[in-house]
Protein backbone atom coordinates (compact mmCIF):
# COMPACT_ATOMS: atom_id res chain seq x y z
CA UNK A 1 0.00 0.00 0.00
CA UNK A 2 1.26 3.48 -0.87
CA UNK A 3 1.53 5.77 2.15
CA UNK A 4 1.33 9.54 2.04
CA UNK A 5 4.14 11.71 3.35
CA UNK A 6 1.98 12.56 6.38
CA UNK A 7 1.39 8.88 7.11
CA UNK A 8 5.16 8.34 7.06
CA UNK A 9 5.69 11.24 9.44
CA UNK A 10 7.10 13.51 6.74
CA UNK A 11 6.12 17.05 5.74
CA UNK A 12 3.97 16.97 2.56
CA UNK A 13 5.37 18.70 -0.52
CA UNK A 14 3.75 22.06 -1.28
CA UNK A 15 1.85 23.07 -4.38
CA UNK A 16 1.01 26.75 -4.73
CA UNK A 17 -2.25 27.84 -6.32
CA UNK A 18 -2.05 31.09 -8.31
CA UNK A 19 -5.45 32.62 -9.22
CA UNK A 20 -5.11 34.57 -12.49
CA UNK A 21 -7.47 37.40 -13.43
CA UNK A 22 -10.54 38.94 -11.83
CA UNK A 23 -13.10 36.67 -13.53
CA UNK A 24 -12.17 33.54 -11.58
CA UNK A 25 -14.59 32.84 -8.72
CA UNK A 26 -13.13 32.03 -5.30
CA UNK A 27 -15.36 28.95 -5.11
CA UNK A 28 -13.64 27.56 -8.22
CA UNK A 29 -10.38 27.44 -6.27
CA UNK A 30 -11.74 25.60 -3.24
CA UNK A 31 -12.57 22.27 -4.89
CA UNK A 32 -9.21 22.26 -6.70
CA UNK A 33 -7.43 22.63 -3.35
CA UNK A 34 -9.48 19.77 -1.87
CA UNK A 35 -8.81 17.48 -4.84
CA UNK A 36 -5.03 17.99 -4.79
CA UNK A 37 -4.89 17.35 -1.05
CA UNK A 38 -6.98 14.20 -1.30
CA UNK A 39 -5.44 12.61 -4.41
CA UNK A 40 -1.78 13.53 -3.90
CA UNK A 41 -1.66 14.27 -0.14
CA UNK A 42 0.00 17.59 -0.93
CA UNK A 43 0.19 20.73 1.14
CA UNK A 44 -1.70 23.31 -0.93
CA UNK A 45 -1.24 27.05 -0.39
CA UNK A 46 -2.91 29.90 -2.23
CA UNK A 47 -1.08 32.96 -3.49
CA UNK A 48 -2.72 36.40 -3.83
CA UNK A 49 -4.66 36.86 -7.06
CA UNK A 50 -2.75 38.57 -9.89
CA UNK A 51 -3.64 39.90 -13.31
CA UNK A 52 -3.05 37.77 -16.39
CA UNK A 53 0.26 38.66 -18.06
CA UNK A 54 -0.11 40.80 -21.19
CA UNK A 55 2.73 38.85 -22.82
CA UNK A 56 0.55 35.70 -22.92
CA UNK A 57 -2.34 37.38 -24.80
CA UNK A 58 -2.92 36.01 -28.32
CA UNK A 59 -4.87 38.76 -30.08
CA UNK A 60 -5.81 36.86 -33.30
CA UNK A 61 -7.96 34.41 -31.28
CA UNK A 62 -8.61 36.63 -28.24
CA UNK A 63 -7.25 34.16 -25.72
CA UNK A 64 -4.11 33.42 -23.74
CA UNK A 65 -1.25 31.12 -24.72
CA UNK A 66 -0.90 28.42 -22.07
CA UNK A 67 2.84 27.88 -22.55
CA UNK A 68 3.48 31.57 -21.89
CA UNK A 69 1.37 31.33 -18.76
CA UNK A 70 3.55 28.40 -17.64
CA UNK A 71 6.66 30.55 -18.02
CA UNK A 72 4.97 33.33 -16.03
CA UNK A 73 3.96 30.88 -13.29
CA UNK A 74 7.40 29.27 -13.10
CA UNK A 75 8.92 32.67 -12.33
CA UNK A 76 6.34 33.18 -9.54
CA UNK A 77 6.79 29.80 -7.81
CA UNK A 78 7.99 30.34 -4.23
CA UNK A 79 11.28 28.68 -3.35
CA UNK A 80 9.61 26.26 -0.93
CA UNK A 81 7.06 25.11 -3.49
CA UNK A 82 7.39 21.84 -5.39
CA UNK A 83 4.91 22.93 -8.07
CA UNK A 84 2.69 25.88 -8.97
CA UNK A 85 -0.78 25.68 -10.56
CA UNK A 86 -2.41 28.66 -12.24
CA UNK A 87 -6.21 28.92 -12.28
CA UNK A 88 -8.09 31.22 -14.62
CA UNK A 89 -11.50 31.73 -16.21
CA UNK A 90 -10.25 32.88 -19.62
CA UNK A 91 -9.82 30.77 -22.73
CA UNK A 92 -6.33 29.27 -23.07
CA UNK A 93 -4.58 27.51 -25.95
CA UNK A 94 -1.38 25.87 -27.05
CA UNK A 95 0.12 24.20 -30.13
CA UNK A 96 -0.93 20.60 -30.73
CA UNK A 97 0.57 18.77 -33.67
CA UNK A 98 -0.06 20.81 -36.81
CA UNK A 99 -2.61 23.04 -35.07
CA UNK A 100 -0.87 26.19 -33.84
CA UNK A 101 -3.68 27.46 -31.62
CA UNK A 102 -5.57 24.57 -30.00
CA UNK A 103 -7.94 25.47 -27.15
CA UNK A 104 -7.31 23.45 -23.99
CA UNK A 105 -8.74 22.81 -20.53
CA UNK A 106 -5.24 22.92 -19.10
CA UNK A 107 -1.54 22.41 -19.72
CA UNK A 108 1.18 21.02 -17.48
CA UNK A 109 4.95 20.78 -17.85
CA UNK A 110 5.83 17.07 -17.96
CA UNK A 111 7.95 16.53 -14.85
CA UNK A 112 8.23 20.32 -14.62
CA UNK A 113 7.36 23.07 -12.15
CA UNK A 114 4.14 24.56 -13.51
CA UNK A 115 0.64 23.86 -14.80
CA UNK A 116 -2.34 26.04 -15.71
CA UNK A 117 -6.05 25.22 -15.96
CA UNK A 118 -9.15 27.18 -16.96
CA UNK A 119 -12.88 27.06 -16.24
CA UNK A 120 -13.63 28.38 -19.74
CA UNK A 121 -14.08 25.02 -21.52
CA UNK A 122 -15.22 23.24 -18.36
CA UNK A 123 -18.47 25.21 -18.65
CA UNK A 124 -19.47 23.64 -21.98
CA UNK A 125 -22.80 21.81 -21.50
CA UNK A 126 -22.25 21.72 -17.73
CA UNK A 127 -25.31 21.01 -15.57
CA UNK A 128 -24.50 23.71 -13.00
CA UNK A 129 -21.63 25.48 -11.24
CA UNK A 130 -20.84 22.42 -9.11
CA UNK A 131 -20.41 20.34 -12.27
CA UNK A 132 -17.99 22.94 -13.67
CA UNK A 133 -15.95 22.86 -10.46
CA UNK A 134 -15.80 19.06 -10.41
CA UNK A 135 -14.50 19.10 -13.98
CA UNK A 136 -11.94 21.78 -13.07
CA UNK A 137 -10.74 19.83 -10.03
CA UNK A 138 -10.26 16.70 -12.15
CA UNK A 139 -8.27 18.72 -14.69
CA UNK A 140 -6.15 20.05 -11.84
CA UNK A 141 -5.31 16.49 -10.75
CA UNK A 142 -4.56 15.61 -14.38
CA UNK A 143 -2.21 18.53 -15.03
CA UNK A 144 -0.40 18.24 -11.70
CA UNK A 145 -0.02 14.55 -12.57
CA UNK A 146 1.87 15.63 -15.69
CA UNK A 147 4.18 17.79 -13.57
CA UNK A 148 4.88 14.72 -11.43
CA UNK A 149 5.95 12.82 -14.54
CA UNK A 150 2.73 11.02 -15.50
CA UNK A 151 2.00 10.76 -19.24
CA UNK A 152 -1.50 10.33 -20.66
CA UNK A 153 -3.04 7.01 -19.65
CA UNK A 154 -4.72 4.48 -21.97
CA UNK A 155 -7.04 3.22 -19.19
CA UNK A 156 -10.64 4.44 -19.43
CA UNK A 157 -11.81 6.26 -16.33
CA UNK A 158 -8.33 7.17 -15.13
CA UNK A 159 -7.83 10.85 -14.29
CA UNK A 160 -4.77 10.82 -16.57
CA UNK A 161 -6.78 9.74 -19.63
CA UNK A 162 -6.37 12.11 -22.59
CA UNK A 163 -9.49 14.26 -22.97
CA UNK A 164 -8.64 14.70 -26.68
CA UNK A 165 -10.22 18.13 -26.69
CA UNK A 166 -13.56 16.93 -25.28
CA UNK A 167 -14.53 18.25 -21.85
CA UNK A 168 -17.18 15.54 -21.51
CA UNK A 169 -14.38 13.00 -21.10
CA UNK A 170 -13.80 14.32 -17.58
CA UNK A 171 -17.31 13.20 -16.64
CA UNK A 172 -16.30 9.55 -17.13
CA UNK A 173 -13.10 9.85 -15.08
CA UNK A 174 -12.91 9.10 -11.37
CA UNK A 175 -9.50 8.21 -9.86
CA UNK A 176 -5.92 7.40 -10.79
CA UNK A 177 -5.60 3.84 -12.02
CA UNK A 178 -3.15 1.25 -10.63
CA UNK A 179 -0.81 1.86 -13.57
CA UNK A 180 -0.49 5.56 -12.81
CA UNK A 181 -0.14 4.90 -9.09
CA UNK A 182 2.73 2.53 -9.82
CA UNK A 183 4.41 5.11 -12.07
CA UNK A 184 4.16 7.70 -9.29
CA UNK A 185 5.66 5.28 -6.77
CA UNK A 186 8.51 4.46 -9.14
CA UNK A 187 9.08 8.21 -9.52
CA UNK A 188 9.35 8.65 -5.76
CA UNK A 189 5.84 10.02 -5.13
CA UNK A 190 3.61 8.20 -2.67
CA UNK A 191 -0.11 8.96 -2.52
CA UNK A 192 -3.11 7.76 -0.48
CA UNK A 193 -4.40 4.34 -1.49
CA UNK A 194 -8.03 5.34 -0.92
CA UNK A 195 -8.51 9.09 -1.36
CA UNK A 196 -11.75 10.77 -0.37
CA UNK A 197 -12.57 12.06 -3.85
CA UNK A 198 -14.70 15.24 -3.98
CA UNK A 199 -16.86 14.11 -6.92
CA UNK A 200 -19.36 11.27 -7.49
CA UNK A 201 -18.43 8.00 -9.14
CA UNK A 202 -19.61 7.93 -12.80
Amino acid sequence: MLLSAEARGETPATVYIQPLGAALADADVELVVTALREVYALSVKQLPRVELPAAAWYAPRKRYRAEKLLAFLTDRKPADGMRILGLTAVDISTTKGKVFDWGVLGLGDLDGPAAVISTFRARKKARDDRHVRERLAKVAVHEIGHTLGLPHCPNAGCLMEDAEGTVGKTDTEYDLCSRCRTLLMEGGHSIPAMPNLPWPKP
